[in-house]
């Protein structure tokens, strides 16, 4: 049994930054992949980024690539999201997940994550 608790969303203009942070509980965060979801008023879940258990491995939606970096810390027990050069469009609220069992081709499917967080909202302004 894995909790994550995201912190670090607020309200940001466009152009700014933000670092979202998703805290696990337990002693095996090393053992799953990590992935950021995010949802829109009225839309689905989608995809944002995702990380191997070692980090060596990272995976970005198209709509994020080059703004977002996903990082974790295995002695922290903490995956983290680096959010730049923001736009309205992230607008959202930004939920964490893990995966036990990471298979690279199914990183962008929600149902592929076993654990997940209460999400953290992210407001972008113009």
């Amino acid at each position: 049994q894995v909790q994550l608790v995201e912190s670090g969303g607020g309200l940001v203009q466009a152009g700014g930054s933000l670092r979202l942070s998703c805290a696990a509980s337990g002693r095996t965060f090393s053992s799953y992949a990590m992935g950021w979801f995010r949802q829109a008023p009225g839309k689905e879940r989608e995809f944002v980024a995702a990380i191997s258990r070692s980090g060596t491995r990272t995976y970005y939606a198209d709509s994020v690539k080059g703004r977002f970096a996903i990082a974790r810390d295995n002695a922290k027990n903490t995956v983290y999201l680096q959010m730049s050069s923001l736009k309205p469009e992230d607008t959202a609220v930004y939920f964490c997940a893990a995966d036990r069992s990471f298979d690279a081709q199914l990183v962008a499917t929600p149902t592929s994550y076993d654990y997940w967080g209460q999400g953290t909202q992210v407001t972008v302004s113009s």
